[in-house]
């Protein structure tokens, strides 16, 4: 006999039985996940008559099933999807019976939009994974089910689709049970119920059928009414993401916001994560009036007995059981972008109502979302998955992501582009980011720079190779030590026979190169330097992060606007010659990109004489220089 496992146990969802479930569907490509959703609206009477009649008309246009209603339609909403019979985007779709209300979300089935599914998969409660009893366990099959264990999804139905297609054979249902069971008992479920069914034909779907008479367990909708889900997330310690610092007149300041775990009572104490500064709440302000207690999932205003400085990104929280407050740690990365992840690189890191620029530090491997190995790698591509160390540019307030889902996720946004780059669960703070301290010299930048009688800046040259950087920082140098400045040079290939002998020019080893030479650059820059940089630095991302780290009022970029063809031209050490030759990869302006600056400080075009540039940039800096 074979039936779905009652192995139920706690969540920290804050639903139990008979509440509305969140569920998500998945799987790979044309395992029937649209349809599934579509025969779930139409037995639960979900569907209006005109919303029936629009699919029937489009499945003579757009159907795939013959004659009979293509109930896919139902949910892929865009032409792209119709005219492909794909889903792209994650659709959504309420519905409920006697026993229950369900929030569902199709998620697409392709590889390149593994990152819709993430998106689906991050505030359910339960996956519905769908596998073609033709096909059996695929690839993206894993991967989804892989994902959905990472953003902390405990409770899986394995509902093995189109049985209709293999003659409702006992032996196939079987078989990919047994697989599929074998592939995630690392991955920490904590339940996985098995269901043969026939999307198209509404096979164990609502009603048992009696096609499968081997199959005694329970249909997919009664699985879903009495699955429990048991509430644990008001045992969670109280977490409080400021979102809003309310002021409508000046005889009132709230902190808005939503419950990201536990609970809090009028009365209670609260301390903000990051100062450590404790006091207690009034007052707990909502729309309808105010409260005496606010707990998980609870949209309120908080008003607090002290004035203390507050502001978005804050969090409130337990002052007996604090979260992490770290600028480093490890985690699970979700890469979303078409981009490679790039380790050194500089992003934005968004978690809750917290906005940080941070670095991936380390890759530390990949993940085979086949057989769940590690394997090492220097980057992640399009959909894969990695454990990486994080480094923020100042301390993040963070749960585990396994203690919170709320507090314990981020995502990463490209800089550049303002895309979503990644997704990310964080796994536990580094403990060298609490080990180690900022030392505070007696004689700092400001006294150095007083005994030099300058204004310690970076310059810093980009441009092709070939387009003249050293030919101008060397110029420009001489003037400066001529008058009596205090300088340093930093030039791209010096660096390389030291510092940074161990990187080569792929994408990731030049970001990894900028971010040390920024690091030197600013060290040199605190002794009261005037410190001249010569590199390609062939993304703007990174010449934005230098800026960003010294200051814009101690940062000055010089773009060196020399063509690609008279840099070939020059070509001084012969280095297009041999890239033209096939015998460099890599190499800038040619197979690898170049972004010119957008508003260069200071632009040098290629047709200039030496002098005659120098002498401008020489002009356009010194009063800038001068000690006040």
């Amino acid at each position: 006999m074979t039936t779905a496992p009652s192995n139920e146990s706690p969540d920290c969802s804050g639903r139990r039985e008979g509440e509305l479930l969140r569920l998500l569907t998945c799987g790979s490509v044309d395992d029937g996940k649209s349809t599934l959703i579509g025969r779930l609206l139409l037995d639960s009477k979900s569907i209006f008559q005109d919303q029936l009649s629009a699919v029937e008309r489009d499945s003579a246009r757009y159907g795939t099933n013959g004659e009979d209603v293509d109930l896919a339609l139902l949910l892929d909403g865009l032409e792209a999807e119709r005219e492909q019979g794909i889903t792209i985007d994650v659709a959504y779709r309420f519905f409920a019976t006697r026993n229950r209300s369900f929030i569902v979300a199709d998620t697409p089935g392709h590889e390149q939009y593994t990152r819709n599914m993430a998106t689906g998969a991050s505030a359910a409660d339960i996956a519905i994974i769908l596998v073609d009893a033709r096909k059996g366990l695929l690839t993206q099959t894993k991967r989804h089910g892989f994902i959905c264990s990472l953003l902390g999804i405990r409770h899986v139905m394995l509902a093995v689709n189109k049985m209709d297609l293999v003659g409702y054979s006992r032996e196939t249902f079987d078989r990919i049970v047994e697989a599929y069971r074998a592939f995630a008992e690392p991955l920490e479920f904590r339940s996985v119920a098995a269901i043969p069914i026939s999307g198209r034909f509404g096979v164990n779907v609502v009603v048992r059928s009696s096609l499968t008479p081997w199959y005694e367990g329970p249909t997919l909708v009664e699985h879903l009414e009495h699955i429990d889900i048991s509430a644990c997330s008001d045992s969670q310690p109280f977490r409080f993401p400021v979102q809003l610092v309310s002021r409508p007149h000046s005889d009132f300041r709230g902190y808005a916001g939503t419950v990201a775990g536990g609970s809090v009572v009028r009365g209670g104490d609260v301390v903000v994560a990051r100062s450590g500064r404790k006091t207690t709440v009034s007052r707990i302000v909502t729309f309808d009036g105010e409260r005496e207690q606010a707990a998980a999932g609870d949209s309120v205003t908080l008003v607090l007995g002290d004035e203390i400085d507050i502001t978005r990104g804050d969090v409130l929280v337990d002052p007996q059981n604090r979260p992490a407050v770290a600028d480093q740690f490890a985690c699970k990365l979700i890469w979303m972008d078409d981009s490679p992840m790039l380790p050194g690189r500089s992003y934005l890191l968004k978690s809750g109502t917290q906005k940080i620029p941070a670095r991936i530090t380390t890759l530390k491997h990949q993940i085979d979302v086949n057989t769940l190995d590690q394997r090492a790698a220097r980057t992640l591509g399009l959909n894969e998955i990695g454990t990486c160390n994080i480094s923020t540019s100042a301390p993040l307030v963070f749960d585990p992501y396994a203690d919170n889902r709320r507090t314990g996720s981020f995502i990463l946004i490209d800089r550049f582009t303002n895309a979503t780059a990644g997704a990310g669960m964080i796994s536990f703070p580094l403990r060298r980011a609490t080990n180690i301290h900022h030392h505070e010299h007696l004689i700092g930048k400001a006294q150095h720079a007083a005994l030099k009688q300058q204004k310690p800046t970076i310059l810093w040259f980009t441009g092709l190779p070939g387009s003249g950087k050293s030919t101008i920082a060397n110029q420009l140098e001489k003037i400066l030590h001529d008058l009596g400045y205090h300088t340093f040079l930093l030039d791209g290939d010096n660096v390389r026979h030291g510092l940074n002998r161990d990187l080569g020019f792929t994408d990731a080893d030049r970001v990894e190169n900028i971010r040390r030479v920024g690091e030197l650059a600013r060290l040199l820059l605190n002794a009261g330097l005037i410190v001249i940089c010569c590199f390609i630095s062939p993304f703007r991302a990174e010449r934005d992060s230098l800026r960003e780290l010294v200051g814009a009022d101690e940062f000055v970029e010089i773009f060196m606007d020399t063509s690609l063809e008279e840099c070939i031209r020059r070509d001084p050490k012969g280095l297009y010659a041999a890239a033209l030759a096939g015998k460099i990869k890599n190499f800038t302006g040619l197979d690898s990109p170049y972004e010119p600056p957008e508003r260069p400080d200071v632009h040098i075009m290629g047709t200039e004489e030496v002098a005659d540039a120098v002498s401008r940039v020489a002009a356009w800096l010194l009063p800038r220089i001068k000690s006040s």
